[in-house]
């Protein structure tokens, strides 16, 4: 059985994406998995290690977890420094329990797509000299963006053109689970979640895990297959 640990802010739990990442990895290896997360809304990891240190702590030391996840902030990005400081730590507590650290890779905001090469640039630099795991979820999204720009209903982002939308955390969730298993999902997985209510914020969002299940496009869930085996 794999234990995977999410770290992150809102581009974490947005339509329960580890929920789909641990569903993927059971898919793909027919091994059990299981999820937890630490996730608040619009938090760097800074605001983890300051203000919830010893959540943390104890769950990287004493969870037992094979993976832990780590995602910073996006928009904005926070200073370099803070996030280099701050992966610093987290990945030093996985190393001490045994953890396999993974970086999640973000991606620009909708209009903003120049900051994707300073997101890469960051994320690939700090996996490099730590010796961490990439999940270059950010490479794999520009990819799918170019490859989905003629597909209807096919938008990565949701409609506030910062978070994924359900198609974007099916992403998010493919390159995770390549990372974590070392394979692409099976073609034929085609679920994906959306949580969001229409013409509503998403913190109200759907309770009943059957409505926010959806079914991708095989189309769209090849692009995205793609673009992911190509990184």
């Amino acid at each position: 059985m794999k234990k995977v640990l999410f770290i992150g802010n809102s581009h974490t739990y947005m339509n329960d994406m580890p929920e789909l990442t641990r569903r993927m990895i059971e898919d793909t290896t027919g091994e059990s998995c299981e999820v937890f997360m630490l996730a608040y809304s619009a938090r760097p990891l800074k605001w983890h290690l300051e203000e919830e240190y010893f959540a943390v702590r104890f769950n990287i030391l004493h969870g037992g977890y094979d993976y832990c996840v780590i995602q910073e902030q996006a928009h904005p990005m926070p200073p370099e420094k803070d996030t280099i400081r701050c992966m610093d730590r987290i990945i030093k507590l996985c190393k001490e329990a045994g953890t396999t650290p993974i970086l999640f890779e973000t991606w620009a905001e909708k209009a903003k797509p120049e900051n994707q090469a300073e997101m890469n640039r960051r994320y690939r630099a700090i996996a490099e000299q730590q010796g961490a795991l990439l999940a270059p979820i950010g490479e794999v999204w520009e990819c799918a963006l170019n490859v989905l720009s003629d597909m209807s209903e096919a938008d990565l982002y949701y409609r506030d053109g910062a978070h994924a939308s359900a198609v974007g955390d099916y992403l998010v969730a493919t390159v995770l689970t390549k990372v974590i298993t070392g394979k692409l999902p099976k073609e034929d997985f085609l679920t994906a979640f959306d949580f969001s209510l229409p013409d509503d914020e998403w913190l109200n969002v759907k309770e009943n895990v059957e409505e926010e299940t959806t079914c991708l496009p095989r189309e769209v869930v090849q692009a995205i297959r793609d673009c992911a085996e190509l990184d």
